[in-house]
């Protein structure tokens, strides 16, 4: 298994310490032959911020690629998706079964703890970015 999950990318700005690169993000079906026909196919465009001290080696329009430890891949998978699946479980039984409440109003508490989760992710925003790594090399 790779170490790095990697995407190519090109330079979008460059800062003192830092380089913003665009990746193109495609869904699973993005190599289809089918996928004009079909419409389902994604592409998404998202801009990554890579600290480094070597910012000024790099020129916007350039090819790059970017990397992150998968380790840290899984950390955010974790934080984004599985934390608030655990939180919309945990307050949707506890309102439903522990209290007593209705259906509806235990959704709506479920959808107001997830998100109270999501903010308190926001908060700590940047002690979880100093976790996550990009890597930066030139084509």
């Amino acid at each position: 298994m790779a170490e790095l999950i990697e995407h190519s990318g090109v330079v979008e700005r460059v800062e003192a310490d830092a380089v913003r690169v665009r990746i193109t993000s495609r869904s699973a079906c993005g190599s289809c032959k089918a996928r004009s026909a079909c419409g389902l196919a994604e592409t998404q465009d998202k801009i990554i911020e890579v600290r480094t001290p070597q910012a000024g080696e790099y020129c916007p329009g350039e090819a790059v690629t970017v990397g992150v430890r998968r380790r840290a891949g899984a950390v955010a998978v974790v934080y984004a998706y599985v934390g608030a699946l655990a939180v919309l479980l945990a307050v949707l039984l506890t309102a439903n079964l522990a209290l007593g409440w209705s259906d509806g109003a235990s959704a709506l508490a479920a959808l107001a703890g997830v998100a109270l989760y999501y903010g308190v992710l926001g908060l700590f925003r940047r002690r979880i970015e100093h976790t996550i790594h990009f890597t930066i090399t030139k084509h």
